[in-house]
């Protein structure tokens, strides 16, 4: 059994690696993504997880995500990501993802800009 960090740290190796079948196998089927501050639904269920991110790693060769911080509790892990790569630009983008685990899987995600 893996914990929710272990399963958090998967999904950014994954992530790092754009590695598509990997990184969408650690979602619920029913993930939610939110905006920390609008609590705008932004991404619903796996099938448009894996739109969003396979867009993002196609346009996104060198990709890369470090954590600054990591924050566990329970089931809830907190990440402090620095981010380039991002979609081709070079510049830093700094998030915090809140991560919620449920029976091994990702179920929701929270993002702070």
């Amino acid at each position: 059994m893996k914990s929710p960090e272990q399963i958090v740290q998967q999904q950014l190796d994954y992530y790092n690696s754009r590695n598509m079948e990997g990184y969408i196998s650690l979602f619920a089927d029913d993930v939610k993504f939110y905006n920390y501050a609008t609590n705008e639904l932004t991404i619903d269920g796996v099938e448009a997880c894996q739109s969003v991110y396979k867009n993002l790693f196609d346009q996104s060769p060198n990709l890369k995500s470090t954590i600054t911080k990591r924050i566990t509790f329970g089931n809830i892990v907190i990440d402090h990501e620095s981010i380039t790569g991002r979609m081709g630009i070079d510049a830093s983008l700094e998030l915090v993802l809140i991560f919620e685990i449920e029976n091994e899987k990702i179920c929701k995600v929270t993002v702070i800009k």
